[in-house]
């Protein structure tokens, strides 16, 4: 692997200096690839144009996050800003690279978070656009024409995973892939409708399973906290080092969104019986109200407190887009009409 890695290196010092001029746009994309932007922004997005793909966005999110976590708890994968320094093998010729604020996550690398969640839930917003094409035209050439966005897509957020010295290019490689085949597969098995015990009882048990797993190779004398010691001894920066990058945090996140989604099913959510207008308000709102939950902060000790109220905040998520916003955008334009 050593080959693979330095060579992953040499490109990530070619991609940072030819396409320098584009570094605040790299660090863009890598914001809009972010597994949170599928809760946050993706998801409401697309709940106010269909019901069923906005669920299945949220759907396909937090399982594809879930098993990148697994993945790479049994996959390992250096990162490209600490493996720099590990490695030894620059030591009379060191990589022109800088890091960024968005470069030093915590959590194994290997395969790319980023690239899986982005191929997995974005494969369900362009089929679903394709579809509705199809239907609509019935050109099969028009329908096809969200592919070429959904590849422009991965290849952009795998190239600012590489620039930013996040990823190496076979974890982005393998995450888009991956991603891929996890898309095509959920999308097919969104549970709309289910039973609120359905999601509580899923909730719980990736939860559950997620840390018996962890203790179960701690047992075997696997320390999984590896990956957190060498971000904290590599990054240049030690505020760049945030526990909402940290494995766990992206644990309580998915488990948050699926009993957040059951919770709202159950509630009966009107967002998607309303009107065109009712609803882009609905959109405009719910993105305001998700960008303050966001922006909530949160005490970093003790930790446990910071994951409860992390899986808090997400349960949250689905309430704001599919209960709260649209329940009241209803009320007023409902007693609006009246009056």
């Amino acid at each position: 692997m050593e080959s693979v890695y330095t060579q992953g290196i040499w490109l990530a010092e070619t991609l940072q200096q030819r396409t320098r001029s584009l570094e605040n746009a790299w660090v863009v994309i890598t914001y809009i690839g972010d597994p949170k932007a599928a809760f946050l922004l993706v998801f409401p997005f697309t709940y106010f144009i269909s019901k069923r793909a906005g669920v299945a966005v949220l759907w396909v999110a937090a399982i594809s996050e879930w098993l990148n976590l697994v993945f790479k708890w049994m996959l390992f994968g250096e990162r490209p800003f600490w493996w720099i320094g590990e490695s030894g093998l620059f030591v009379s010729v060191q990589p022109k690279v800088q890091q960024f604020p968005s470069t030093c996550e915590t959590g194994p690398g290997s395969p790319s978070g980023h690239a899986m969640v982005t191929a997995a839930v974005w494969w369900v917003v362009v089929s679903s656009l394709g579809s509705s094409l199809y239907s609509h035209t019935h050109s099969v050439l028009l329908s096809a024409a969200p592919c070429l966005l959904y590849v422009l897509i991965l290849v952009a957020v795998g190239l600012s995973r590489i620039f930013i010295l996040a990823h190496f290019p076979h974890q982005v490689v393998a995450g888009c892939i991956t991603g891929f085949i996890l898309g095509m597969v959920l999308r097919r098995r969104v549970p709309e409708g289910r039973p609120l015990l359905f999601f509580f009882s899923l909730s719980v048990g990736l939860l559950l399973s997620a840390v018996m797993l962890h203790v179960g190779l701690q047992q075997l004398g696997i320390d999984l906290s590896w990956s957190i010691a060498l971000a904290k001894k590599w990054c240049s920066h030690a505020e760049w080092i945030r526990l909402d990058t940290a494995p766990f945090s992206s644990l309580t996140r998915d488990c948050g969104a699926l009993l957040g989604l059951g919770l709202a099913q159950y509630w009966k959510p009107g967002g998607w019986s309303l009107p065109w207008a009712p609803r882009a308000l609905s959109l405009a709102v719910s993105s305001m109200g998700l960008y303050h939950v966001n922006r909530l902060p949160l005490p970093v000790r003790p930790q446990g407190l910071f994951y409860g109220l992390f899986f808090v905040k997400f349960v949250l998520v689905p309430q704001v887009v599919m209960v709260f916003v649209p329940g009241l955008v209803h009320f007023f334009t409902h007693k609006k009409k009246k009056n």
